[in-house]
């Protein structure tokens, strides 16, 4: 129970500073600029500037069928959840001041980029988003099974970007680009962290020998698994062999590579980025 009460206020806690981070990359960088981000933000911004309806009614109206959609699709927690957020990104937005930090244009793009991108990855790692954008390309992409979310992202993006180019100009569009692509370098930095995992397989007639390295040098766990291999000299089926699977960090590949091609310069390595890990020997073992 203590860890559930915890994990709950982490989560509000999170969410919390996403709305305050978000609204200051907005009201202390962009919105006096005339520069806009992505999405459903994006189209808020643009809207806000024509129409001269203020932007945190346009924000959240704009997201409610998308906050629809993600009740019916990804369940009550997370619709509540991105409700309260946007709500609060968007009360953030009409009740509270923030000092206009800079009237140089590529600090910005570039910051105003940076302190959206934290808010929109902090409230996602508490559960919510600021932005329906995601729910409904996740939707579109699962019914399309032919494009990604990023597919459909960028798809939107594009036609978000393409309409600022015409009615706020071209140079507001390329700067709105750049803060789009600060707001996304951040986002994934706060989602996957400097030490961003990667998967390594390895598929050699040496695998006891480079299972001790991993597990004994680098204190890495590894998966074993029973393969056979698939086309000998003879074209058919030939001797079995262990594959050996394990995750580290991006910066200790190149140390482990060099050592399974000392071992076995034959070696076969498949390399893979990981999104996302939940238990397991993640973090190393002291090595005596």
């Amino acid at each position: 129970m203590k860890a559930i009460k915890e994990k709950v206020f982490i989560d509000w806690l999170l969410i919390v500073l996403g709305i305050f981070s978000a609204s200051f990359g907005l009201k202390g960088f962009l919105l006096s600029s005339h520069f806009i981000d992505g999405g459903v933000t994006g189209i808020s911004m643009l809207l806000a500037d024509i129409t001269n309806i203020p932007i945190a009614i346009l924000l959240f109206v704009i997201n409610i069928p998308f906050l629809i959609l993600g009740y019916r699709r990804l369940g009550y927690l997370f619709a509540i959840k991105s409700t309260v957020a946007i709500a609060g990104l968007s009360l953030t937005l009409a009740f509270v001041s923030f000092p206009d930090v800079t009237s140089d244009k590529l600090l910005t793009a570039v910051f105003g980029g940076f302190f959206i991108g934290v808010g929109i990855g902090f409230a996602i790692r508490g559960g919510a988003v600021l932005d329906g954008t995601e729910i409904a390309a996740l939707l579109l992409s699962k019914k399309t099974q032919l494009l990604k979310v990023s597919d459909v992202v960028l798809i939107l993006n594009v036609v978000i970007f393409g309409a600022a180019a015409f009615l706020l100009g071209m140079e507001s569009a390329l700067y709105s680009i750049l803060t789009y692509v600060s707001a996304s370098k951040m986002i994934d930095f706060i989602l996957n962290g400097i030490e961003q995992y990667i998967g390594i397989t390895v598929i050699s007639a040496k695998s006891d020998v480079i299972r001790k390295v991993i597990t004994m040098q680098l204190g890495r766990g590894v998966t074993i698994y029973q393969g056979k291999s698939g086309y000998g000299k003879d074209g058919h089926i030939n001797d079995p062999r262990d594959i050996i699977f394990t995750v580290l960090t991006r910066l200790e590949v190149p140390a482990l590579k060099e050592k399974i091609l000392t071992l076995d310069p034959a070696a076969f390595i498949i390399q893979q980025s990981i999104d996302d890990t939940t238990g397991g020997l993640l973090k190393r073992k002291g090595i005596h």
